[in-house]
Order: C-alpha cells, then structure tokens, then sequence
C-alpha cells in the first residue's frame, strides 16, 4: 500500500437513534415518492427513459466479474474521476458510476470509456437501495466528495461492501451543518472502510466528525485531463470571432451574468468589437439569462437556439452541456463563476489547463487551497467585488505580455501531476484486495 490507512468497518453497527428515525422517516415518504419523480421529470429534472433506475430498477446487465461501484453526485463529481476510471480498469475491474442529475448523465455517456457504465442513483428509500445493491452487489462502493445518502451506506454495509469515500470536500459552512448531528454523522463515518480527503482542511473536519482514520493523497481534481473540444465544433467558432477581443465567464451563477454584461457595457465604448462569451452553470436559465440581458440593450446570440455568432453579437450565451472545452479554447482571459456568490467557486484547474489566464472573486471555499496555490505563481486575480471585475477584464485585454504571463503560469501549475490519482487507486485496490469474509455470513466480496 502507499500508506494511506483503511479501517476496516465491516463489523456490525448499531444505527443508533438518528439513523433508526431517518429510515423511518424516508420508509413512510415511499408512497409520495412517484410524485416527486413525476414533479422533477416535469421540470427536465429526471430523465423519463430511465426513471426506474432511481426506483433501484436496472436498466443494463451487471458484468461478470469484479464491480467496483463508484458514486459521484453531479457534473464535477463525475468528471474529476474519469482518470481514475481509467486506472481502475487497467487493473482489470468493471466500473458502475451512478449520478443523481440528467446532466452528469449525459456527460457519462459521452466520457466513459469501455468497461464502464451508467446508471441513476436510486432515490434512497430502504426498498429502493435494497433493490439496487441486491441488483448489482458491487465489490467496492465508492463515493465521492461529501453526498452521505444514509440508508444505501447502511445497507451496502450491512451487506459487507467495503466503503470508501475518496477525494472527501467538507467544507465549513457543510461541517457546521453535520455538528448539528453528531451522532449520526459519526456513525456514517464509521461505516467507511477508507477515507481520504482532497485536503488537509477537509480532513480535519471529517476527524472532528468522528471519522476514525482520514488520508490526504491530494485532489483527483488536479490530475484530470484537458476537457476535450471537438474540432467540427470549434474552427467554425474561431473563425466567426475572428481577431475580436473576447473574455469568458464561466460556471456562472444567478446574478453573475448581469455582472458580466455590465463589464461588457462598461468596456464597450472603447472596445465596440467586445465579445463577451457567458457559460452558466445551469444551461436551462438560458432563457431567463437571455431576457435579462436583452433588457439592458445588449445583442444576445444562443448556442442552444443554433444562433451564430455574427459581427454585431456582443454576448454568446453557451447554454449548453459539456462543451466548456470549447470555448476555454476561444477566450484566455477567464472569470470563474460561483466566486461572486455564496456558491463557494468552481473548478480552476480546467480553465487553467488550457492556457487561460484565471480571475475569480473572493467566495472560493470549494477550492480553497487550489485558488491560493494559483494566486501564489501569479496566474489568478483577485477582485473584491463585481465592480472591480471590469477593472481586471481591461487590464488583461490591454496587457498581452501579464496575460500571457499569468496563462502560462497556470498552465504549468495545471500541468503538474500531484499524484493523487495514483495514491487513490492503490488504495482502493489494496482495500480490495484486503477483503475478508462477512462475519455474519462468511460470504466474501472479493
């Protein structure tokens, strides 16, 4: 092993006071649990060709072998553990993801390469998450980040499926959240056999949580591969922008595309051929983004909508799924969205390593540690408010050596392996591969 710790949790728990009301709780909610479904599907929110997947209902063959099950809740969960995939089924291992949005699923679907699938999480109801594990009793169970669903981690452990929670984010205002019930959140923690934290803050929490033994092997986020772009896609992009400056906010949120387009008024008089291009994180506000915009006089292109980019757009929305690689290539002058709300910041290395110079507000608690290593080789601005965001877009469009500069400096930062994909998988196949029978049925897993 590379000395990240297991802790072999196996042996029966008691659920305790918390766990027993919970499962109660969610047992009596299963008649309104198809309304809930029909209102989300009404809402774009479930997908209609697979809602019984989030019943426990399987929609594909389980493979013969060894499954390792991994769990990542949405777009970036899933993304950030591609390579590891990749390394999981080198070693010679099927992999089930399961994800709870219609967007992570799409993107699965496009990424996964061959020995992996797809399917829904199940709702998690105990019949639900009976179903499932009982379905396709998974080796190892994987889960990323910080979704706790509380009865499928009983019941995978009840059933003796070692758990792991990898590249673990608990931040404060999550871990003030879980003091609240600190019985409960021990006794989940207590049921993971490996459990490994993205950083050292993080892992401190998970130990104040109750977690018996935490690791911080790094951030898998650090380790994945370029976002890709395909080229029939691209070229036609580039040559409708042509030589027009053009900056980028990315990852928006509710608030930050009327803050773009004031950057975009502001810098306009003596840029008229200003392209600002506007990716929210959230592609079904396109339309509500595009009303609001138009409201304040701006000419507003939608790549949902097929609409090109002409010389007199002055905003491209990008209200679609997946295609951040594209226009990360288009603009290397890049605001990251969620840092001007109480959103907490997304992902810097994607941009970062596709050469783009990086500028964020001061809401950075996702990534804490990674906006400060950026900020720290100079490849990261830092603006206080919404108001001095025109004031960083001028300088960076005016500066071609700084943007360069910082452009480069993220890119080597980005392009830096930290190892953290290596160290996790080693884990998880010496935890594997460690397995031992059921005490209370002597089946084994492995």
């Amino acid at each position: 092993m590379t000395g990240l710790t297991t802790h072999m949790s196996a042996t029966p728990r008691r659920a305790g006071f918390g766990l027993t009301a919970y499962r109660l709780a969610t047992r009596a909610l299963g008649p309104a649990l198809p309304l809930l479904l029909a209102l989300r599907m009404r809402r774009g929110k479930e997908d209609e060709l697979r809602l019984a997947e989030r019943c426990g209902i399987p929609s594909l063959d389980r493979p013969h072998g060894k499954l390792v099950w991994i769990h990542a809740a949405s777009v970036g969960e899933s993304l950030s553990v591609l390579t590891l995939i990749d390394r999981l089924i080198a070693d010679g291992l099927h992999i089930l993801v399961t994800t709870g949005t219609v967007t992570s699923a799409h993107l699965m679907e496009e990424r996964l390469p061959e020995g992996a699938i797809h399917q829904f999480i199940a709702l998690d109801h105990p019949d639900y998450t009976a179903r499932f594990l009982d379905y396709w009793k998974p080796d190892l169970a994987v889960w990323v980040e910080s979704e706790f669903w509380p009865n499928l981690i009983v019941a995978a452990h009840e059933r003796g499926i070692p758990l792991a929670l990898v590249n673990a984010r608990i931040t404060e205002r999550s871990f003030r959240g879980w003091q609240r019930f600190p019985r409960f959140i021990a006794n989940l923690l207590g049921r993971f056999s490996l459990l490994l934290a993205q950083d050292e803050a993080s892992a401190r929490r998970l130990r104040m949580l109750g977690a018996p033994v935490v690791a911080t092997p790094g951030n898998l986020k650090h380790d994945a591969a370029p976002l890709t772009a395909d080229e029939t896609n691209l070229a036609p992009l580039r040559a409708s922008i042509g030589a027009r400056p053009v900056w980028l906010a990315t990852n928006t949120h509710e608030g930050e595309e009327t803050v773009a387009a004031d950057v975009h008024l502001r810098l306009a008089p003596a840029r008229p051929d200003l392209l600002t291009l506007i990716v929210p994180r959230h592609p079904a506000r396109g339309t509500a983004i595009a009303v609001e915009l138009e409201k304040r006089g701006l000419k507003v292109a939608r790549r949902s909508l097929g609409d090109t980019i002409t010389p007199s757009t002055q905003i491209y929305l990008a209200d679609t799924l997946g295609e951040l690689g594209l226009f990360y290539r288009l603009a290397d002058i890049v605001f990251i969205g969620g840092t001007l709300t109480e959103t907490g910041g997304h992902n810097p290395f994607e941009p970062a390593r596709l050469h783009c110079a990086l500028i964020a507000g001061p809401s950075d608690f996702n990534f804490a540690e990674a906006y400060a290593a950026f900020a720290g080789v100079d490849a990261l601005i830092r603006i206080g408010n919404a108001a001095t965001l025109a004031d960083a877009v001028a300088r960076l469009l005016t500066d071609e050596t700084e943007r360069k500069r910082r452009a480069d400096a993220a890119a080597a930062l980005a392009g830096t392996s930290s190892g953290a994909t290596d160290r996790t998988a080693e884990a998880l196949l010496s935890l594997l591969d460690g397995v031992r029978a059921h005490p209370a049925t002597g089946e084994r897993h492995a």
